[in-house]
């Protein structure tokens, strides 16, 4: 393979990482399938912009209680934290989801 087919690779696969999994990762934000893309767009920034958990985890509650009552008034209902959504995963607020496993820092 030439150069140029190794870089074209490699364009290709920073291209899809960064369009890709942005989007790919909205559905484990509480109330996604309510929301607009551009809805989601601003909650990962607002989330990212934060500094402290403390702040984050006061905006996941007024954004929570802020999905439930949009799932009211559209006659729909979404699963409480902690409950299984139809795909299995769990919501949860501990940090013990189903991550890809402790990783490399933890080892002894």
């Amino acid at each position: 393979m030439s150069r140029i087919n190794y870089a074209a690779i490699a364009i290709t696969g920073i291209l899809f990482l960064f369009t890709a999994l942005p989007s790919m990762a909205d559905d484990s934000v509480y109330g996604w399938e309510l929301m607009t893309e551009q809805e989601r767009n601003e909650h990962r920034e607002k989330m990212q912009s934060m500094h402290t958990e403390q702040e984050r985890e006061a905006y996941r509650i007024e954004h929570h209680k802020m999905m439930q009552e949009r799932a009211k008034e559209r006659g729909v209902s979404l699963p409480e934290p902690g409950e299984r959504r139809r795909d299995g995963v769990i919501n949860r607020r501990d940090g013990t989801g189903g991550g890809m496993g402790p990783g490399m820092g933890n080892r002894r």
